[in-house]
């Protein structure tokens, strides 16, 4: 499954590779949420972050928006559940019925992180894994 990218998120892509030196495999720009997701790749996450946050800090100055990333995975369920970090996701089960619905196992206490403020987080769980894995939905059990 391929994924297109604007030219904006092209430029995103190279601005955030040459901050922080870890290699970007989507961004999405979040006009809702004035934020940019980038899936970085796997292995690649400290990089990303650097120390104590400096490398993604400096690239949510440099763009003036929030960064939000997210880790690729291998598998459907690896990946719904990096993307609904920082929460603790016990299990993922992908449902193939009319859609093709992931439920992700989330710890009482970490719902609210794995839900984010106004349905962020989740939201961008769910674009994410359809763009990369068409998963229908993404559902919190």
């Amino acid at each position: 499954m391929g994924v297109t990218l604007t030219d904006e998120a092209r430029q995103f892509i190279a601005l955030f590779e040459d901050e922080t030196g870890a290699t970007a495999r989507d961004c999405v720009v979040d006009e809702e949420y004035d934020r940019l997701v980038f899936l970085v790749a796997a292995g690649e996450m400290g990089q990303a972050i650097g120390p104590g946050g400096e490398h993604v800090q400096r690239v949510e100055g440099e763009f003036d928006r929030e960064i939000k990333l997210v880790e690729d995975a291998p598998t459907a369920e690896d990946f719904v559940a990096s993307a609904l970090a920082p929460a603790a996701v016990y299990n993922v089960t992908i449902s193939e019925n009319d859609d093709t619905v992931a439920y992700a196992e989330v710890a009482e206490e970490d719902r609210g992180a794995a839900i984010g403020t106004d349905g962020r987080n989740i939201d961008a769980a769910r674009l994410l894994a359809k763009r990369h894995f068409d998963i229908d939905d993404v559902e919190l059990t």
